[in-house]
């Protein structure tokens, strides 16, 4: 007896490899899968505007990276003593306009220079909900926990997002025509929306990166929100919150994400590394013997033959900290 609906997961269409140059964007599920990637090395951006929740955020995000737009303290606003951008996470924000700035910028002319190089973008979408602020009507990354009074808050339409998109995605085959965008529907449900708006605005998100995706062949789309309604369902699957999955519902995701993504080739050198990490974070009883030396020793040797088979792998940090604890 099968116990459980089980998700059919997207045939292998397309493959992610360590060479591949990727850059995530959206909600926090993006920064869920982007950390995963990194931890097993993958060359990845995670979120260079910081987290943005809906579709018209990301594509105002990318026109700006297209464009490679350099912010002026004009493009801030202060309040409470700290400087933030609307298109930005809090994270960017700070106690000076300088500082905030010099975060943004570099952010935005690193994310310039690899955007044509890039071979993934893969674009999580949170809600369908958009805020402008009132007056402009400019679509906003963050409020900042400003007044409501500020901003207007509306439903996009499945045409919106698909007409937006349509024209971000024509621009970037210009740079980039070996792109290929990989879409979700995060998993997070959104309660200021209500149940009922939740259902509302992931069903919009969820019909526009279909028509997207049958519009374009180089573009994908990952079952996150479905794996996660159906298949973890129980409330054993989520954090405190009730609404954020936990690590435990993270990790199936992540499994699911592989085994549609990643090669057996690829899988097995996940498998080596994981192995080095672990040694590599090991924390002995007794650091100062000589048995740790040898250990770490043998370490060095294993990273350093990893790197000689695989160069686009960052290995320095791994590198330095085992050659410091020699050292002690």
């Amino acid at each position: 007896m099968n116990f459980r609906t089980q998700v059919e997961l997207p045939k292998k269409e397309a493959e992610i490899r360590h060479s591949d140059r990727i850059m995530l964007f959206g909600s926090c599920f993006a920064e869920n899968i982007g950390n995963l990637l990194l931890e097993n090395k993958f060359r990845c951006d995670v979120n260079p505007f910081g987290i943005l929740y809906n579709p018209l955020s990301v594509v105002e995000a990318l026109w700006q990276i297209l464009s490679r737009k350099v912010y002026t303290e004009k493009d801030l606003f202060c309040a409470g003593g700290i400087w933030h951008s609307w298109m930005h996470h809090s994270v960017f924000s700070d106690n000076t306009a300088s500082a905030c700035l010099v975060s943004i910028n570099k952010r935005l002319a690193q994310a310039a220079t690899e955007l044509p190089e890039l071979d993934w973008l893969v674009i999580t979408w949170g809600t369908a909900f958009a805020y402008r602020l009132e007056g402009n009507h400019r679509v906003v990354g963050n409020c900042h926990k400003q007044p409501e009074s500020l901003f207007v808050r509306k439903l996009l339409t499945i045409r919106e997002i698909v007409t937006e998109w349509n024209c971000v995605l024509t621009e970037l085959r210009k740079i980039n025509p070996s792109l290929k965008i990989l879409f979700t529907v995060s998993p997070i449900r959104h309660i200021k929306d209500g149940m009922h708006g939740n259902q509302i605005s992931k069903s919009t998100l969820l019909v526009a990166a279909e028509e997207i995706c049958q519009s374009w062949s180089d573009c994908y789309y990952f079952p996150s929100y479905e794996i996660m309604m159906d298949e973890l369902r129980d409330y054993r699957f989520y954090a405190d919150d009730m609404l954020h999955p936990s690590s435990l519902a993270v990790s199936y995701l992540w499994e699911c994400f592989s085994e549609c993504y990643f090669s057996k080739d690829t899988e097995r050198i996940m498998k080596e590394w994981e192995e080095i990490r672990k040694a590599v974070n090991h924390k002995p009883f007794h650091a100062q013997s000589e048995a740790y030396r040898k250990f770490l020793t043998q370490i060095v040797l294993k990273i350093e033959r990893f790197k000689e088979n695989f160069p686009y792998f960052d290995l320095q940090k791994e590198l330095e900290q085992c050659q410091a604890r020699l050292k002690i």
